[in-house]
């Protein structure tokens, strides 16, 4: 019996997420096809991308970017069309695919994304920011629609595969859920003293000892923002309370994440620290796909450690944590601050240990805003940005040279 074919959109093809969903994809030529394609300036990459899955649509960011990209894939006899800028990302996302997967980092991910949901479909979310900033908004957005939302980080992903069949985010029905916990590698700086983390690296900083990442994820994963963005997206995907979310250290990137019933049980999904496994699981659920991913080898692992984490060390950590029980717009600015302070740190305008008080300074001159539509979400991320933009600057001014 022939297997239909799927149409999927890949927002965010250039990214390790959009890499790593295609390669799946490619494994699964009968079952898959690509209908569009986004990848902002990468554009030798998404070239290439054109030229092996031949989409529809590939979207870049800007006139110039689409002159290059067009005139590479005219040369080789590629008939994607080629388009830039939000009305790209507007087309792509319109053609309605089965599939959307967000992989967008930041903010910037949040307009396509929401306006994937509104088309219904299965959308595989990787884009956190989604959540952190409207995590209320996209909820319901997504129960409006009758999208069907399956998350890819590895963590939620994990999460979603040790809930009962039950389970719903209102939980109507006793689940016995009491507690659910996310595991963190510690990034590469676990143990690490302040007087070394004062001289910290963006090189340093984006070595993650065990995941392949983009350069901000990394530095997120190292301060431990990364953990945090994803305590509030799961408070929002699962309708979790601050409360019944734990963060554990968990150094070998095996534990993805667990869930403890009342019974005593902990269910746990333990798996490769390698991202086509999850995005393996959604791209097929409920059938298992061959992710090209080996098996775990317990007996060579040989152990598994856990332990809490610093969060005197590691302050990030706590914001997200505030931020979640503040609401409003309190997760737009934290995300907001984050990302400036993120920048400005590889920029080298910025010290590794200053970023958690550049995000701390800007939630506390903003406080929580309504966050009742886009439209203030949106607003309160560009005032946030010129807040924290005002406290590294003013941070460098007192640096010591």
């Amino acid at each position: 019996m022939a297997v239909e074919t799927i149409s999927v959109t890949v927002l965010g093809s250039t990214g390790s997420i959009g890499t790593s969903t295609l390669e799946v994809m490619a494994a699964h030529p009968d079952r898959f096809r690509v209908a569009a394609l986004t990848g902002h300036r990468n554009v030798e990459l998404l070239a290439s991308q054109c030229r092996r899955f031949r989409p529809g649509l590939a979207v870049v960011a800007d006139a110039a970017a689409a002159a290059d990209l067009d005139r590479r894939l005219r040369a080789e006899g590629v008939a994607t069309e080629v388009q830039y800028d939000t009305e790209g990302l507007e087309a792509a996302v319109d053609r309605a695919a089965d599939i959307t997967v967000a992989a967008i980092v930041g903010a910037a991910g949040l307009a396509p994304t929401l306006r994937a949901v509104g088309h219904g479909g299965r959308i595989l979310l990787a884009n956190k920011e989604s959540l952190v900033m409207a995590g209320p908004l996209f909820m319901d957005a997504v129960a409006q629609s009758g999208a069907e939302l399956l998350p890819v980080d590895s963590e939620h992903n994990a999460i979603f595969q040790c809930l009962p069949g039950n389970f719903s985010r209102g939980r109507p029905v006793d689940s016995g859920i009491t507690r659910v916990v996310l595991t963190a590698s510690g990034g590469p700086f676990r143990g690490w003293s302040d007087g070394d983390l004062a001289a910290v690296t963006p090189a340093q900083a984006c070595a993650h000892p065990n995941w392949s990442m983009g350069r901000k994820i990394s530095v997120d994963s190292a301060t431990l923002m990364n953990k945090g963005l994803e305590v509030i997206e799961a408070s929002w995907l699962f309708g979790l309370s601050p409360e019944e979310l734990e963060v554990v250290i968990h150094p070998q990137s095996i534990v993805h994440s667990l869930v403890t019933y009342r019974d005593g049980s902990m269910l746990a999904q333990l798996g490769q620290p390698d991202m086509r496994v999850p995005i393996a699981h959604a791209l097929g659920w409920p059938e298992r796909l061959d992710s090209g991913v080996a098996p775990l080898d317990l007996a060579t692992l040989g152990r598994l450690d856990f332990e809490a984490p610093d969060a005197g060390r590691f302050p990030c950590l706590g914001l997200a944590y505030q931020a979640l029980e503040q609401g409003g717009t309190s997760g737009a600015v934290l995300n907001a601050a984050n990302e400036e302070a993120v920048h400005a740190f590889l920029e080298g305008r910025l010290p590794f240990m200053g970023i958690a008080p550049v995000i701390e300074e800007t939630l506390a001159r903003t406080g929580p805003g309504s966050a009742s539509s886009v439209a203030e979400l949106m607003d309160a991320d560009r005032h946030a940005r010129r807040e924290a933009a005002d406290v590294i600057e003013t941070r460098a001014k007192v640096r010591p040279q």
